[in-house]
């Protein structure tokens, strides 16, 4: 089959996935104009409308249903054989696909990422940021970077590093005023900087010590949606805040940021790589991953 075949049949595969003609040629790396080019010259020589099209929306028709069901597993079979090839290279060649969340994707960025791209010249990476979890197969990505207790039990998991700690913080200015919890219950007399989960509600603060756990409703004038800005908030003195060690690490260190409640918010297991288990792992996803391991054993972890 020729390369322009093939890549038609990957067009329709990826619009149908993904709904969309802009996403999908983004996931191919194509432009728009290319994508619906090819889809158009499929439709042609089919002699089948595979797709409806609206300004809004894009979805198969029951013909286009019907062709993408049977032709998306051929597509994983041809990929799958490349990639047994490919372990045969000295270096892996390719794009490899992560879907993280924003905090993961701070994480993993600067002391990885980058590693892989200098240490991998041939291989590209896709980082798709996002909140919700995904399924990451159906979405056409390679692995995922979620805390532990989010990973999909059906996924092999490969920790990133040692355990991770949520910590409460307030700053100096802010607690020059006011008496410094001592208790969660204490909370109460606080403003906190309340955190709005990806699904919409508002986390509540998680305590635990010596088997007592608790959670807490705090109640604050603001609510955000990103850590980021959480961290700008709470160093301007607007309210106490809960976030990652990782994110503030920094501030606590140069004093910018105070610790409290730090008996009261035990470490727990930290971030993961996590993908579907399958007989033939891509190369550039295994080498990622040996990364990944040298890192941890570099570290001790």
């Amino acid at each position: 089959m020729s390369r322009g075949r093939l890549i038609e049949l990957e067009a329709a595969v990826a619009v149908a996935r993904r709904r969309s003609f802009r996403a999908a040629a983004t996931e191919l790396g194509l432009s728009t104009t290319a994508l619906s080019q090819a889809i158009a010259e499929l439709e042609t020589r089919l002699g089948v409308r595979l797709f409806n099209r609206t300004t809004r929306s894009v979805s198969p028709t029951p013909a286009g249903e019907q062709f993408v069901a049977e032709v998306a597993p051929a597509l994983t079979a041809i990929r799958d054989a490349s990639e047994a090839v490919n372990q045969h290279r000295a270096t892996p060649t390719g794009v490899l696909r992560l879907n993280t969340s924003r905090g993961a994707a701070r994480r993993i960025l600067r002391p990885i990422v980058f590693e892989y791209l200098n240490r991998y010249p041939e291989m590209s990476v896709d980082i798709v940021t996002e909140g919700k979890l995904i399924d990451i197969v159906r979405e056409g990505f390679d692995a995922g970077f979620r805390l532990a207790e989010q990973v999909p039990a059906d996924m092999i998991s490969v920790p990133l590093g040692r355990s991770e700690r949520l910590v409460i913080v307030g700053s100096p200015a802010y607690l020059a005023e006011r008496t410094r919890p001592r208790v969660p219950t204490d909370l109460a007399g606080h403003n906190c900087i309340r955190m709005r989960l990806p699904a919409g509600a508002v986390y509540r603060w998680e305590f635990e010590k010596g088997g007592e756990r608790l959670l807490v409703d705090v109640s604050g004038r603001l609510t955000l949606d990103d850590s980021n800005l959480i961290r700008q908030a709470v160093l301007a003195g607007y309210g106490l805040a809960y976030m990652s060690e990782w994110d503030v690490a920094d501030d606590l260190h140069e004093g910018r940021l105070v610790q409290l409640l730090a008996n009261w918010t035990p470490p727990f297991p930290g971030v993961c790589l996590y993908y579907p288990g399958r007989r033939h792992v891509p190369a550039g996803l295994r080498a990622f991953i040996d990364l990944i391991k040298e890192r941890r054993r570099r570290a001790g972890g």
